[in-house]
């Protein structure tokens, strides 16, 4: 099935668009009953929430927020809460159906949800941010929970963000709830390996796509796009197995070195001056034409729609692996087949960090932690196998990697909802 071009930019880059778009061609292949694409294709639940919180300097601000549950039949909903001035509905949509194929994918027992408040967290003092996040979480405390529903962090929130949230509805139940959210600190019933995992699941698979072509890691040129929590713990986790990485793209510039640039110093020198740019172990760069260099990998690991009709064609990378969510819009996606470019997808590259929140949740309930061994070496078991079940069904059915990985994961939510049956 060819995907028909957009009708104009804002279609190409309208993340909910694209999720059903992707849904619909998967689908179409495996041959879905119509009744059963309409309930996978639509979310289980839509809130959106206005939320009065009073700002340092007295004014009173109304706040929307949004919670997404796409779908619990594999268990409950699972997914971030962002913090942004662009937030929409149609992206927190997406991103919560991104969440439901992305736990079928690597076989852990959640569903997906979502969720989001309009705000610019960069003009709000840490008091504002606390009094909206736990305005925020009363409005949506009804839906959430640790058997209905588990917020994480995502754009703009942490780890404090979720210690808030975790308070705020202990509180209000009356005990202390610690799996109502993951992501939370060490102290408060978090995980040993969390803040890494999203980046070490994107090396341990291109680790894999790198063994499929018979890459040494020493002779991969990597690009990273986005140097933000997924962005910098792939760069230093991967400098450290051995990958040379060249470049490093941020909203503000990149930083280019051929021989390699050496992650910590750059992280320090971002730490002092609050950009890359600047860095003496490198060179400025354009950063819109650093994603156009030659390279073995590219990862693109910042936000949705950075690879679109416009520059995939001049994509020169062998393996793109998608540590972002939604970080290429579907017409892209047919260019870089036809450039036969290999594409761990989103679903299956980022997936580490919910991966890991599940072993998060599963030692809070039994109140038992792991330590970061155990948490790494659970985590890589799963990622090369789901790996392996993606590229072996990408074969079994002579599709494109993004494709299999949906037929994945909607053939195994489809088979529990037929054997869970419909609720009438």
């Amino acid at each position: 099935m060819i995907l028909q071009a957009p009708q104009s930019v804002d279609n190409e880059i309208n993340p909910w668009l694209a999720a059903a778009a992707r849904f619909d061609e998967a689908a179409e292949r495996l041959g879905l009953d119509e009744g059963l694409r309409k309930v996978l294709r639509t979310p289980a639940l839509e809130l959106t929430v206005n939320i009065p919180v009073q700002l340092d300097d007295g004014r009173l601000e109304v706040f929307t927020g949004y919670r997404v549950q796409h779908s619990v039949v594999r268990g409950p909903s699972k997914g971030g809460i962002r913090f942004a001035p662009d937030v929409t509905l149609d992206e927190v949509k997406a991103l919560a159906a991104w969440m439901t194929w992305k736990c079928a994918v690597v076989n852990i027992p959640f569903g997906g949800g979502k969720g989001g408040v309009i705000c610019d967290p960069n003009v709000l003092s840490d008091g504002e941010l606390e009094r909206i996040t736990r305005r925020y979480t009363s409005e949506i405390i009804d839906i959430i929970g640790p058997e209905r529903d588990v917020p994480a962090p995502d754009v703009n929130t942490n780890p404090q963000t979720m210690a808030w949230i975790m308070d705020t509805y202990s509180m209000h139940k009356r005990q202390n709830m610690t799996a109502v959210v993951t992501g939370k600190p060490l102290a408060l019933g978090g995980s040993r390996g969390r803040t890494e995992a999203t980046g070490r699941g994107c090396m341990v698979v291109t680790l894999q796509a790198l063994r499929r072509f018979q890459i040494e890691p020493s002779s991969a040129r990597v690009i990273i796009q986005g140097f933000g929590n997924v962005g910098s713990n792939a760069a230093r986790l991967m400098a450290r197995s051995g990958f040379k990485i060249i470049c490093i793209i941020e909203y503000d510039g990149a930083v280019y070195n051929p021989d390699g640039l050496d992650i910590d110093a750059l992280l320090a020198h971002r730490k002092e001056t609050g950009s890359i740019v600047g860095f003496s172990g490198g060179e400025d760069v354009d950063k819109d034409e650093a994603m156009l260099m030659d390279c073995e990998v590219l990862v693109p690991a910042a936000h949705e729609n950075v690879i679109t009709s416009a520059n995939a064609p001049r994509i020169k990378a062998r393996i793109i692996c998608e540590g972002a969510n939604g970080p290429t819009t579907t017409e892209a996606d047919a260019i870089l087949a036809e450039k036969n470019i290999f594409v761990i997808p989103d679903i299956l590259a980022n997936a580490g960090g919910v991966t890991v929140s599940y072993f998060e949740w599963v030692q809070d309930r039994q109140g038992f932690f792991w330590n970061e061994q155990l948490v790494n070496g659970r985590l890589d078991e799963i990622m090369v196998n789901s790996f392996n079940d993606v590229v072996e069904y990408a074969e079994k059915h002579n599709t494109r990697n993004r494709l299999a990985a949906y037929m994945l994961a909607i053939d195994r939510v489809a088979f529990a909802l037929k054997t869970r049956g419909i609720y009438a």
